[in-house]
């Protein structure tokens, strides 16, 4: 069974439509590749683990930086719980708290 990146939400779908045109580019292309390769080939610079079930995929575009916050999910789904553009170097804890939040209704 290929693997299939899903946006959790409405809330989700509009952290995305958010992103700058570029990066939502980039996050398309990552997500291709997740898909067509399958996540275990993924690595970094496209994906890195966080913390716990917490992984990233990381984007870069003409603005800055995003991340894209996800868990794996039963039937080789890839959940993304929260998008957003990056402003520090290290991931705030909020984020990382939200994401936390958001995936227990993931799994």
């Amino acid at each position: 069974m290929d693997w299939t990146v899903v946006l959790q939400n409405e809330v989700v779908r509009a952290e995305y439509a958010a992103l700058p045109l570029d990066m939502q580019a980039r996050f398309n292309r990552i997500a291709q590749l997740i898909e067509t390769q399958g996540l275990e080939h993924v690595r970094e610079p496209h994906v890195k683990h966080l913390e716990d079930r917490l992984w990233e995929i990381r984007m870069t575009g003409r603005d800055g930086i995003a991340r894209a916050i996800y868990v794996t999910a039963s039937g080789k789904r890839v959940v993304v719980v929260r998008i957003f553009v990056k402003k520090t170097q290290k991931t705030p804890r909020a984020e990382l708290e939200l994401a936390r939040a958001r995936a227990k209704e993931a799994i």
